[in-house]
């Protein structure tokens, strides 16, 4: 899954700007970046495959808010409810402004809100629209996070400097008399700047910092779980569905906190795999046993049989040539097979004729009724017999044949 990364300018999009830009491969690591016109930046295809804006930081306002308990995340109310609740704190018209409302957001409970401008940001959206890059999703470049981070950014000249953390988001210019506005970063691993202006915050902020590119920026808003594209400019249509669709399966089959899953369902797989084999070894084993039990009996009690190919077939013709040998009578002869009828049929009906061939016996002028035809076959089912009705012929064989 190829995912193309484009920080938004903060000037406004024209036709004349150069859109800074990165790549990667997997969503993990960094490919690589640069800058380029919107029609000449890189374009992703694929399964998967997606397009990330990222907003700078100078472009949005954060505030916190306690969401209303009758308008929740998804709301067709929620806008107006955030407009209401912000409108004291906003320096410009809310219709002017595009809102964004923090992931897993709960009502009752305090929610972190990104306000921007909206015309810029549909402007930025469209021009990557009409160079053929839709944005699949839009992130910060910074967001409110659980622990305080220090990031310098920008030129020599002008640093800046952003405090992220349970605060929110606080970006100033660095310099001495801003200093003291910077909440304290207690992990090293925290404070960080770009190349270009560490040298300038490390002798202002008086401590070591750990170098990151802004690319390196960018693919890590690109992983978090924003994403701005709420209300006016959510992103609806089946192809966005199954581009995230591909992002979270790329991200199943390749994000290394999913591994241990990734083990277990092969395992998992294995296992299934390994114990249908077995199940179905044992199975074969078991017919197979059986089987040839069925030729044993028949070789066993019909020595002459050399050959056996369907030993319950030959089984039931060996025994009818013996019982014919022997005179004994069976349920497929005509006597025993009138017997059941008399027993059965209702009294005082006689047929008017008779028809027999081997195992079946065909009885006419018994003038059965529908239910008494029914009646009748259910007498002569526990007997063996299965008995139908077709106009006045009524038919009888063994239910062994009828089936």
């Amino acid at each position: 899954m190829t995912t193309l990364i484009v920080s938004l300018p903060i000037d406004g999009a024209t036709g004349a700007t150069e859109w800074a830009y990165a790549l990667t491969p997997d969503g993990q690591t960094l490919g690589g970046h640069g800058r380029a016109p919107a029609a000449l930046l890189p374009a992703v295809r694929g399964a998967g495959a997606e397009v990330v804006a990222v907003v700078p930081v100078q472009a949005l306002a954060w505030h916190q808010v306690e969401l209303p308990r009758g308008a929740p995340a998804g709301s067709p109310r929620l806008r107006a409810a955030l407009e209401g609740l912000l409108e004291e704190k906003l320096l410009d018209e809310p219709e002017r402004l595009h809102f964004a409302l923090q992931p897993d957001a709960r009502p009752g409970e305090p929610a972190w809100v990104a306000v921007c401008d909206l015309a810029w940001l549909r402007t930025a959206l469209q021009a990557l629209e009409a160079a053929q890059r839709p944005v699949d999703r839009i992130v910060p470049e910074f967001a409110p996070e659980a622990l305080a981070a220090l990031h310098v950014v920008g030129e020599a000249a002008h640093p800046l400097a952003v405090s992220s953390g349970p605060h929110g988001v606080l970006a100033v210019p660095l310099m001495p008399s801003t200093v003291g506005l910077l909440p304290a970063v207690e992990d090293e691993a925290g404070a960080l700047a770009e190349p270009a202006v560490a040298a300038v915050a490390e002798q202002l902020l008086g401590r070591r910092l750990g170098l990151q590119q802004a690319p390196q920026c960018w693919l890590r808003a690109a992983r978090t779980g924003w994403d701005l594209a709420q209300f006016g400019l959510a992103g609806g249509g089946r192809a966005r569905a199954w581009r995230r669709l591909g992002v979270a399966f790329n991200d199943l089959l390749r994000a290394p906190q999913w591994r241990p899953a990734r083990w277990a369902a092969a395992a998992l797989v294995a296992v299934q795999l390994v114990g249908l084999n077995a199940w179905a070894w044992k199975e074969r084993a078991s017919l197979a046993a059986k089987r040839q039990a069925v030729q044993q009996t028949l070789t066993r009690n019909f020595p002459h049989v050399r050959v056996v190919v369907d030993a319950p077939v030959q089984m039931e013709r060996e025994v009818a040539a013996l019982r014919q040998a022997t005179g004994a009578s069976s349920g497929r002869d005509l006597e025993a097979m009138l017997g059941s009828l008399a027993a059965t049929a209702p009294s005082g009906r006689t047929p008017s004729g008779l028809e027999f061939t081997t195992g079946e016996l065909r009885a006419r002028g018994l003038g059965l009724g529908a239910d008494e035809a029914r009646e009748l076959a259910t007498r002569l089912r526990p007997l063996g017999y299965a008995a139908t009705q077709q106009g006045d012929v009524l038919t009888v064989t063994l239910q062994e044949e009828a089936r």
